[in-house]
Protein backbone atom coordinates (compact mmCIF):
# COMPACT_ATOMS: atom_id res chain seq x y z
CA UNK A 1 0.00 0.00 0.00
CA UNK A 2 1.35 3.52 -1.21
CA UNK A 3 1.26 6.45 1.33
CA UNK A 4 0.51 9.50 -0.26
CA UNK A 5 0.56 11.45 3.17
CA UNK A 6 3.09 14.75 3.28
CA UNK A 7 3.54 16.95 6.01
CA UNK A 8 4.11 20.28 5.00
CA UNK A 9 4.59 23.58 6.87
CA UNK A 10 2.68 22.90 9.68
CA UNK A 11 0.27 20.54 8.52
CA UNK A 12 0.00 16.73 8.13
CA UNK A 13 -1.67 16.27 4.37
CA UNK A 14 -3.69 13.29 3.29
CA UNK A 15 -1.46 13.76 -0.05
CA UNK A 16 0.41 16.22 -1.96
CA UNK A 17 -1.91 17.66 -4.42
CA UNK A 18 -4.63 21.21 -4.00
CA UNK A 19 -5.47 23.83 -5.58
CA UNK A 20 -3.95 26.84 -6.64
CA UNK A 21 -5.63 30.08 -4.81
CA UNK A 22 -8.06 31.99 -7.14
CA UNK A 23 -8.36 28.55 -9.28
CA UNK A 24 -11.05 26.90 -6.98
CA UNK A 25 -13.76 27.52 -5.15
CA UNK A 26 -17.36 25.57 -3.93
CA UNK A 27 -18.87 24.82 -7.40
CA UNK A 28 -15.76 22.62 -7.55
CA UNK A 29 -17.39 20.35 -5.01
CA UNK A 30 -19.94 19.39 -7.96
CA UNK A 31 -17.21 18.11 -10.82
CA UNK A 32 -14.80 16.33 -8.12
CA UNK A 33 -14.59 14.80 -5.16
CA UNK A 34 -12.51 17.90 -2.82
CA UNK A 35 -12.36 15.93 -0.08
CA UNK A 36 -9.97 13.34 -1.92
CA UNK A 37 -7.67 16.69 -1.94
CA UNK A 38 -4.49 17.05 0.36
CA UNK A 39 -5.48 20.38 1.22
CA UNK A 40 -8.00 23.04 0.13
CA UNK A 41 -6.75 26.60 -0.73
CA UNK A 42 -8.89 29.70 -1.27
CA UNK A 43 -9.16 32.64 -3.38
CA UNK A 44 -7.36 35.51 -1.75
CA UNK A 45 -9.02 37.88 0.04
CA UNK A 46 -8.36 41.11 1.67
CA UNK A 47 -9.03 43.58 4.04
CA UNK A 48 -11.17 45.68 1.69
CA UNK A 49 -13.53 45.30 -0.83
CA UNK A 50 -11.60 44.84 -4.05
CA UNK A 51 -13.94 45.12 -7.26
CA UNK A 52 -10.52 44.04 -9.04
CA UNK A 53 -9.08 45.17 -12.64
CA UNK A 54 -10.88 46.19 -15.73
CA UNK A 55 -11.96 44.38 -18.55
CA UNK A 56 -10.89 42.17 -20.20
CA UNK A 57 -8.82 40.15 -17.12
CA UNK A 58 -7.98 37.23 -19.78
CA UNK A 59 -5.98 36.50 -22.53
CA UNK A 60 -4.76 33.06 -24.25
CA UNK A 61 -0.96 33.05 -24.84
CA UNK A 62 1.06 30.30 -26.44
CA UNK A 63 0.58 26.98 -24.39
CA UNK A 64 -0.25 29.48 -21.40
CA UNK A 65 -2.67 31.83 -20.16
CA UNK A 66 -2.41 35.90 -19.40
CA UNK A 67 -4.29 36.97 -16.69
CA UNK A 68 -5.54 39.68 -14.88
CA UNK A 69 -7.93 40.00 -12.38
CA UNK A 70 -6.79 42.25 -9.66
CA UNK A 71 -8.37 40.13 -6.68
CA UNK A 72 -11.73 41.08 -6.40
CA UNK A 73 -12.86 40.78 -2.70
CA UNK A 74 -15.76 41.04 -0.39
CA UNK A 75 -13.71 41.42 2.36
CA UNK A 76 -13.20 39.08 5.80
CA UNK A 77 -16.57 39.31 6.85
CA UNK A 78 -18.43 37.94 3.95
CA UNK A 79 -15.52 35.12 3.77
CA UNK A 80 -16.31 33.77 7.52
CA UNK A 81 -19.86 34.05 7.21
CA UNK A 82 -20.69 32.61 3.53
CA UNK A 83 -17.51 30.59 2.52
CA UNK A 84 -15.76 29.07 5.84
CA UNK A 85 -19.28 27.27 6.62
CA UNK A 86 -19.16 25.20 3.17
CA UNK A 87 -15.34 24.20 3.99
CA UNK A 88 -16.08 23.25 7.41
CA UNK A 89 -17.62 20.49 6.59
CA UNK A 90 -14.89 19.18 3.93
CA UNK A 91 -11.96 16.72 5.51
CA UNK A 92 -9.12 18.45 3.97
CA UNK A 93 -7.27 21.51 5.77
CA UNK A 94 -8.81 24.82 4.89
CA UNK A 95 -5.76 27.24 3.43
CA UNK A 96 -7.01 30.86 3.70
CA UNK A 97 -5.05 33.10 1.14
CA UNK A 98 -4.61 37.10 1.91
CA UNK A 99 -3.39 39.99 0.54
CA UNK A 100 -2.85 43.17 1.30
CA UNK A 101 -1.58 46.91 0.95
CA UNK A 102 0.66 46.91 4.37
CA UNK A 103 2.18 45.08 6.52
CA UNK A 104 -0.04 45.49 9.01
CA UNK A 105 -2.85 44.98 7.14
CA UNK A 106 -1.98 41.20 6.72
CA UNK A 107 -1.32 41.07 9.78
CA UNK A 108 -4.95 42.10 11.12
CA UNK A 109 -6.32 39.74 8.65
CA UNK A 110 -4.51 36.81 9.47
CA UNK A 111 -5.35 37.17 13.28
CA UNK A 112 -8.95 37.97 11.85
CA UNK A 113 -9.24 34.17 9.78
CA UNK A 114 -7.07 32.90 12.82
CA UNK A 115 -9.99 33.44 15.63
CA UNK A 116 -12.57 32.17 12.82
CA UNK A 117 -11.11 28.86 12.65
CA UNK A 118 -9.11 28.16 9.54
CA UNK A 119 -6.02 25.58 9.28
CA UNK A 120 -3.22 27.93 7.94
CA UNK A 121 -2.37 31.12 5.97
CA UNK A 122 -1.31 31.71 3.15
CA UNK A 123 0.24 35.35 2.57
CA UNK A 124 0.03 36.15 -1.01
CA UNK A 125 3.04 38.56 -1.18
CA UNK A 126 2.89 37.89 -4.94
CA UNK A 127 0.17 39.07 -7.19
CA UNK A 128 1.76 40.60 -10.20
CA UNK A 129 -1.13 42.59 -11.36
CA UNK A 130 -2.67 44.87 -8.11
CA UNK A 131 0.15 47.85 -8.15
CA UNK A 132 1.60 49.68 -11.13
CA UNK A 133 4.33 47.43 -12.90
CA UNK A 134 3.92 44.40 -10.89
CA UNK A 135 5.94 45.55 -7.96
CA UNK A 136 4.94 43.38 -4.71
CA UNK A 137 6.37 43.18 -1.71
CA UNK A 138 7.92 39.33 -2.31
CA UNK A 139 10.33 41.08 -5.00
CA UNK A 140 12.77 42.77 -2.02
CA UNK A 141 13.89 40.36 0.30
CA UNK A 142 13.51 43.39 3.29
CA UNK A 143 9.98 44.12 2.49
CA UNK A 144 9.43 40.04 2.48
CA UNK A 145 10.72 40.07 6.15
CA UNK A 146 8.68 43.00 7.40
CA UNK A 147 5.68 41.46 6.10
CA UNK A 148 6.26 38.06 7.56
CA UNK A 149 7.57 38.59 10.93
CA UNK A 150 3.93 40.94 11.57
CA UNK A 151 2.27 38.24 10.54
CA UNK A 152 4.21 35.74 12.78
CA UNK A 153 3.97 38.23 15.59
CA UNK A 154 -0.38 38.55 14.89
CA UNK A 155 -0.82 34.48 14.76
CA UNK A 156 0.29 31.20 15.63
CA UNK A 157 -1.26 29.40 12.51
CA UNK A 158 0.87 27.32 10.20
CA UNK A 159 1.94 30.45 7.67
CA UNK A 160 2.81 29.65 4.31
CA UNK A 161 4.43 32.19 2.07
CA UNK A 162 3.53 32.62 -1.54
CA UNK A 163 6.85 34.48 -3.86
CA UNK A 164 6.99 35.71 -6.93
CA UNK A 165 8.97 34.65 -10.04
CA UNK A 166 9.62 38.07 -10.82
CA UNK A 167 12.71 38.64 -9.39
CA UNK A 168 16.57 37.51 -10.41
CA UNK A 169 17.19 35.93 -6.89
CA UNK A 170 14.58 33.79 -5.54
CA UNK A 171 16.93 31.90 -3.12
CA UNK A 172 17.21 35.08 -1.39
CA UNK A 173 13.81 36.30 -1.04
CA UNK A 174 12.91 32.35 0.48
CA UNK A 175 15.32 32.83 2.53
CA UNK A 176 14.46 35.77 4.26
CA UNK A 177 10.89 34.48 4.36
CA UNK A 178 12.51 31.84 6.48
CA UNK A 179 14.54 33.82 8.94
CA UNK A 180 11.18 36.19 9.13
CA UNK A 181 9.08 32.80 10.67
CA UNK A 182 7.43 30.81 7.61
CA UNK A 183 6.41 27.81 8.42
CA UNK A 184 6.76 27.05 4.32
CA UNK A 185 6.82 28.61 0.96
CA UNK A 186 4.67 28.43 -1.97
CA UNK A 187 6.93 29.21 -5.47
CA UNK A 188 5.71 30.86 -7.16
CA UNK A 189 3.13 32.92 -8.58
CA UNK A 190 2.55 34.00 -12.12
CA UNK A 191 5.31 35.37 -14.12
CA UNK A 192 4.62 39.16 -15.48
CA UNK A 193 3.90 39.61 -18.85
CA UNK A 194 1.56 41.36 -21.33
CA UNK A 195 0.14 40.77 -24.97
CA UNK A 196 -0.95 43.49 -27.59
CA UNK A 197 -3.77 43.05 -30.60
CA UNK A 198 -1.87 43.82 -33.07
CA UNK A 199 -5.18 44.92 -35.21
CA UNK A 200 -5.77 47.51 -32.59
CA UNK A 201 -2.94 48.39 -31.28
CA UNK A 202 -4.49 48.24 -28.14
CA UNK A 203 -3.37 45.63 -24.76
CA UNK A 204 -5.41 42.62 -24.98
CA UNK A 205 -5.53 42.92 -20.97
CA UNK A 206 -7.64 45.93 -19.49
CA UNK A 207 -4.32 46.15 -16.99
CA UNK A 208 -2.21 46.13 -19.68
CA UNK A 209 -0.11 43.82 -18.05
CA UNK A 210 -1.00 40.33 -16.17
CA UNK A 211 0.16 37.30 -14.79
CA UNK A 212 1.30 34.39 -17.00
CA UNK A 213 0.31 30.83 -16.02
CA UNK A 214 0.42 27.61 -17.34
CA UNK A 215 2.74 24.75 -19.06
CA UNK A 216 4.70 27.15 -20.79
CA UNK A 217 5.96 28.95 -17.34
CA UNK A 218 7.06 25.11 -15.94
CA UNK A 219 11.04 25.03 -16.31
CA UNK A 220 11.28 28.54 -14.95
CA UNK A 221 9.04 27.90 -11.68
CA UNK A 222 11.12 24.13 -11.89
CA UNK A 223 14.33 25.97 -11.42
CA UNK A 224 13.07 28.31 -8.58
CA UNK A 225 11.94 25.47 -6.34
CA UNK A 226 15.28 23.95 -6.66
CA UNK A 227 17.12 27.09 -6.04
CA UNK A 228 14.76 27.91 -3.46
CA UNK A 229 14.83 23.69 -1.90
CA UNK A 230 19.03 23.75 -1.53
CA UNK A 231 18.51 27.25 0.13
CA UNK A 232 16.18 27.18 2.73
CA UNK A 233 14.83 24.41 5.38
CA UNK A 234 11.03 24.94 5.04
CA UNK A 235 8.99 22.45 2.99
CA UNK A 236 8.17 23.87 -0.52
CA UNK A 237 4.93 24.15 -1.90
CA UNK A 238 5.55 24.02 -6.02
CA UNK A 239 3.25 25.77 -8.27
CA UNK A 240 3.50 26.43 -11.53
CA UNK A 241 2.50 25.07 -15.29
CA UNK A 242 1.17 21.76 -13.64
CA UNK A 243 -1.42 19.88 -15.88
CA UNK A 244 -0.32 15.42 -15.39
CA UNK A 245 1.12 13.21 -12.79
CA UNK A 246 4.71 13.59 -14.24
CA UNK A 247 4.49 17.30 -13.90
CA UNK A 248 3.71 17.13 -10.47
CA UNK A 249 6.46 14.47 -9.73
CA UNK A 250 9.07 16.87 -11.24
CA UNK A 251 8.47 19.34 -8.64
CA UNK A 252 8.72 17.00 -5.84
CA UNK A 253 12.44 15.64 -6.96
CA UNK A 254 13.22 19.12 -7.21
CA UNK A 255 13.01 19.35 -4.03
CA UNK A 256 8.78 19.76 -3.30
CA UNK A 257 6.93 18.53 -0.66
CA UNK A 258 3.37 19.48 -1.86
CA UNK A 259 2.23 20.95 -5.32
CA UNK A 260 -0.93 23.48 -6.55
CA UNK A 261 -2.88 23.11 -9.44
CA UNK A 262 -4.12 25.98 -11.05
CA UNK A 263 -4.39 26.84 -14.96
CA UNK A 264 -4.83 22.81 -15.87
CA UNK A 265 -7.84 23.12 -14.04
CA UNK A 266 -9.44 25.25 -16.06
CA UNK A 267 -8.83 23.38 -19.13
CA UNK A 268 -9.78 20.13 -16.95
CA UNK A 269 -11.46 20.33 -14.14
CA UNK A 270 -10.66 16.21 -12.75
CA UNK A 271 -6.94 17.76 -13.40
CA UNK A 272 -6.05 17.05 -9.66
CA UNK A 273 -7.88 13.78 -8.97
CA UNK A 274 -6.29 12.87 -12.57
CA UNK A 275 -2.93 13.53 -10.76
CA UNK A 276 -3.81 11.97 -7.47
CA UNK A 277 -5.16 8.46 -9.40
CA UNK A 278 -1.74 8.27 -11.12
CA UNK A 279 0.67 8.59 -8.12
CA UNK A 280 0.31 5.49 -6.64
CA UNK A 281 1.18 3.99 -9.83
CA UNK A 282 3.99 5.31 -10.60
CA UNK A 283 5.28 5.17 -7.56
CA UNK A 284 5.20 1.24 -6.93
CA UNK A 285 6.79 0.90 -10.75
CA UNK A 286 9.80 2.53 -9.44
CA UNK A 287 9.74 0.60 -6.13
CA UNK A 288 8.45 3.92 -3.66
CA UNK A 289 6.44 2.93 -0.46
CA UNK A 290 5.91 6.92 0.48
CA UNK A 291 5.03 9.83 -1.51
CA UNK A 292 7.75 11.54 0.66
CA UNK A 293 10.18 9.28 -1.14
CA UNK A 294 10.56 11.53 -3.96
CA UNK A 295 11.05 15.04 -2.67
CA UNK A 296 14.56 16.14 -3.13
CA UNK A 297 15.31 12.87 -4.58
CA UNK A 298 16.58 14.54 -7.94
CA UNK A 299 19.66 12.85 -8.89
CA UNK A 300 22.24 14.74 -9.90
CA UNK A 301 25.51 13.21 -12.06
CA UNK A 302 28.94 15.65 -10.94
CA UNK A 303 31.34 16.52 -13.81
CA UNK A 304 34.53 14.86 -13.04
CA UNK A 305 36.98 17.72 -13.90
CA UNK A 306 35.66 21.36 -13.16
CA UNK A 307 36.04 22.52 -16.61
CA UNK A 308 33.88 19.85 -18.05
CA UNK A 309 30.98 21.46 -15.52
CA UNK A 310 31.54 24.65 -17.20
CA UNK A 311 31.74 23.83 -20.74
CA UNK A 312 28.27 21.95 -19.85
Amino acid sequence: MVDLQVRCGGLVLANPVMPASGTFAETMAQVIDVDQLGALVTKTITPDLRRGNPQPRVAEATGAMLCSIGIPSKGPEHYVAQVMPFYAARRPPLIASISAGSAEGFATLAARLAAAGVDAIEANLSCPNLEQDGRAFAMVARDTEDVVSCIRRATSLPLWVKLTPNVGDIATIACAAESAGADALVVANALLGMAIDVETFRPKLGNVMGGLTGPAVKPIILRMVYQCARAVALPIVGCGGIATAEDAIEYMLAGATAVQVGTASFLRPTTMIDILDALPGFLQRHGLARAVDLVGALRVAEAPRPEWAMAG
